[in-house]
């Protein structure tokens, strides 16, 4: 732990003219006393190190002074091309390897592009959970994000949607983050399925590791179960005449590849388009329908209708 941070110290001093005490507490997250007692270690170690006294004062390294120890350890490597998702690193546990990349990076650069980072970081940000939600960093993604990257097995306990528990024993290929909500992609037996982070109730990573499949391609599988899950929660159909207006507005209010599919298929009757919509429930079908107003007229099932009639009277009443 100490030597990381020996090296941590000596790239920023190296990165930057000067540092005071406070600059590099801050950075390295200890006290100024540490600063003080590291410094001096670095100098018995022969790391030209010095301090300068007074309000302008601080510590910087003789000048000309190079580190060769710019080499990218595989995890800082890995951590590197995530650092746009500062939020996820902090996450999976990843923040001071991809902090010590990023440093590596910089030492290894000309003077004249050491701020390229800062530059990067103050044009592009990512913010991955959707509105009106209040992300939770799961409890385990940390043991879980270790197995992913060490490709190591896991005996885990997990919560099924009925509220009971399974065992489980994965190969952890990948993690994804989705709207806030963290997946793993694993291998359980001879399959591939997807678990939901925050509903493991336990998670014991083991010594041994397997060996992944050279043909498994996260995004493909992510893209493909993501649509097959999509697909599957639209059980129920409702036929709904729509006015042109409508037409266009269907994909924003339900699900964008069921209400182009309906469309596809609809047929011209009474001045508008009839369509049969695949979606989850009823419930739901009225809740999203219900934003098209008087551009959409739901025909079947009966007790879907017969809502949107007590709704409409609900209304005229209303606005009388």
């Amino acid at each position: 732990m100490r030597a990381a941070r020996l090296i941590k110290m000596v790239l920023l001093l190296q990165d930057r003219p000067s540092m005071t005490a406070a600059q590099l507490a801050a950075e390295l997250e200890v006290s100024e006393r540490t600063v003080a007692r590291d410094a001096l270690a670095l100098s018995e170690a022969g790391v030209p190190v010095y301090a300068d006294r007074g309000r302008a004062g601080g510590y910087r390294l003789v000048g000309g002074y190079r580190t060769r120890l710019t080499g990218l350890a595989r995890g800082e490597a890995e951590a590197l091309f995530l650092s746009g998702l500062p939020g996820a690193l902090r996450d999976m546990g990843l923040e001071d390897a991809a902090s010590a990349a990023r440093l590596k990076v910089s030492a290894a650069l000309l003077p004249s592009l050491r701020d390229a980072h800062e530059s990067a970081a103050r044009r592009f940000h990512l913010d991955a959970p959707g509105w009106y939600q209040e992300p939770e960093t799961p409890e385990l993604l940390a043991p879980v994000a270790e197995a992913v990257w060490g490709d190591r097995r896991v005996s885990a306990r997990y919560r099924r949607g009925d509220g009971g528990e399974v065992e489980r024993e994965l190969e952890p290929y990948g993690l994804v983050l989705k709207a806030g909500v963290w997946y793993v992609c694993a291998r359980a037996g001879s399959s591939f399925r997807t678990y939901r982070v925050d509903r493991f109730a336990s998670v014991a990573v083991g010594e041994e590791r397997f060996d992944r499949d050279p043909d498994f391609d996260l995004p493909v599988f992510w893209e493909e179960r993501s649509a097959e899950f999509a697909r599957s929660l639209l059980r129920t159909e409702v036929v709904v005449r729509l006015s042109a207006a409508g037409a266009r507005r269907l994909p924003y209010v339900t699900d964008r590849a069921a209400a182009e599919e309906a469309l596809a298929a609809g047929t011209a009757e009474a001045g508008r388009v009839r369509v049969v919509l695949r979606v989850e429930s009823e419930e739901v079908a009225f809740g999203q329908l219900l934003g098209l107003g008087p551009e959409a007229e739901v025909l079947a099932p009966g007790t879907l209708r017969e809502r949107f009639v007590e709704a409409a009277r609900g209304l005229a009443r209303l606005y009388r």
